[in-house]
């Protein structure tokens, strides 16, 4: 039933087979002149050769799926806000999430951009090799190209050959049906686990894995699922098909580990080991060498309080070394830097903020008196006093009310644990 829909599907697509088996024929007179035409190096490398020929042509569309994807994991928090607001109302929830796509100039169909590309040509091949099994002409393939493929053999099974034929129609093609499905399983095998690593590459090394959300679940479904599709449909593809997969995904995986490990996804696993590097890179010879590193450091300085974790570790490791980040992407002793706070109270370089030692009392007092324009007061006047102070000096009078107490320069201080300030006198007697 694969099979059928396989076949299908390549009918539609049967336009491409000319130019597909005219790029193939090409490599294969280069390569045939090396190996032999009728040999597996010479079909094979050719099949190899499309594949990196269409790969190198989708370039520009994998730069437009990566930063498709990356906008994307930015927009998963307010994506997530969007759907619990309206969670009971679908219709305005996709309203809503357009009007995000559109404001933030978001494609969600840009990260599958290269497969959607890529897939007419893998069907077009299918439809030359199955032509080749079939002993038909097809494209540019005459009958001594068709005869030459039918001889070629990539470790003992025939280029048109599957793992579902059965051993009489492999005796046609001069092959066992043992060898036949042991290269065959083996490709089904590395091509499954080569989709599920680079799956799980992207998942656990270029997802910022502080942002939980339904995206992120969607994506691990998707690293189990896609191999295990492979794996029941691979039986059903030639070897030819299966050559041309697998050196897809080994394309793909190398393609993308290198955008990884270049520019990783901002608070991701990848930009911790990167800026690990760099900041060890730039201790090592105290500047940015390369106009890509100034390139990092310009952004993590434009960042500010913006800055994630990993890029505050890494400013405040350039401090303890006594380098500072400066705003055009260089790095400077940080007694010469510009001081760019951040959230820990770091500078841009990292240099904390000294705070000022607290004082006791008494040498704040002392400052006080000490002061410039203050008034300096014998010691013992610095005192507090507890004492009456009359405004006139007494001649002996009484004061009102008869209290018998009398005024004197230097009493005795107040005791411990007295009121301070002036106290209100004490009446002489009660009526």
């Amino acid at each position: 039933m694969i099979s059928d829909i396989v076949n299908a599907i390549s009918g539609v697509f049967a336009f491409l087979t000319t130019p597909v088996s005219w790029v193939i024929v090409q490599f294969h007179k280069v390569f045939g002149a090396v190996f032999g035409p009728d040999t597996g190096w010479a079909w094979g490398l050719s099949i190899v050769s499309l594949v990196v020929l269409i790969r190198i042509c989708l370039i520009p569309l994998f730069v437009k799926q990566i930063k498709a994807t990356r906008n994307m994991q930015l927009l998963q928090p307010q994506m997530k806000a969007i759907q619990e607001r309206y969670k009971n109302d679908k219709q305005r929830q996709s309203e809503e999430m357009m009007k995000l796509y559109k404001e933030t100039g978001t494609n969600p169909l840009s990260s599958c951009l290269p497969i959607l590309v890529q897939s007419p040509f893998f069907f077009a091949l299918y439809h030359t090799l199955s032509g080749i099994a079939d002993n038909k002409k097809i494209g540019v393939i005459d009958q001594s190209l068709l005869d030459s493929a039918q001889k070629a053999h990539i470790f003992g099974a025939p280029l048109a050959a599957k793992f579902t034929d059965s051993a009489s129609e492999l005796a046609k093609m001069g092959a066992s049906l043992t060898d036949v499905r042991v290269v065959t399983a083996i490709m089904i095998v590395l091509m499954s686990a080569s989709q599920f690593f680079t799956q799980r590459q992207l998942m656990t090394r270029n997802v910022d894995l502080t942002v939980k959300t339904p995206f992120m679940q969607q994506q691990k479904m998707l690293m189990y699922v896609f191999p295990l599709i492979f794996l029941f449909m691979g039986i059903n593809f030639p070897v030819g098909v299966l050559v041309y997969w697998l050196t897809t995904n080994v394309w793909t995986m190398g393609q993308q580990m290198t955008v990884i490990t270049r520019n990783p996804t901002p608070g991701s696993k990848a930009q911790e080991k990167m800026l690990g590097g760099l900041q060890k890179h730039v201790i090592t010879h105290s500047a940015t060498r390369t106009k890509r590193e100034r390139t990092i450091v310009k952004g993590i300085v434009a960042k500010g309080r913006d800055r994630n974790e990993y890029e505050r570790k890494f400013i405040n490791g350039l401090s303890k070394a006594g380098l500072a980040a400066q705003a055009d992407g260089t790095v400077v002793k940080s007694s010469a830097a510009t001081e760019v706070l951040d959230e820990d109270g770091t500078a841009a370089g990292g240099a904390k903020r000294q705070q000022p030692k607290r004082q006791s009392k008494s040498q704040r007092q002392t400052a006080v008196g000490t002061a410039p324009g203050a008034k300096h007061e014998p010691a013992a006047s610095a005192k507090p006093s507890l004492e009456k102070k009359d405004a006139a000096p007494q001649t002996g009078a009484k004061p009102a009310g008869g209290s018998t107490s009398t005024a004197s320069n230097g009493r005795s201080k107040a005791k411990s644990g007295q009121r301070k300030g002036q106290q209100r006198s004490k009446s002489s007697s009660k009526k």
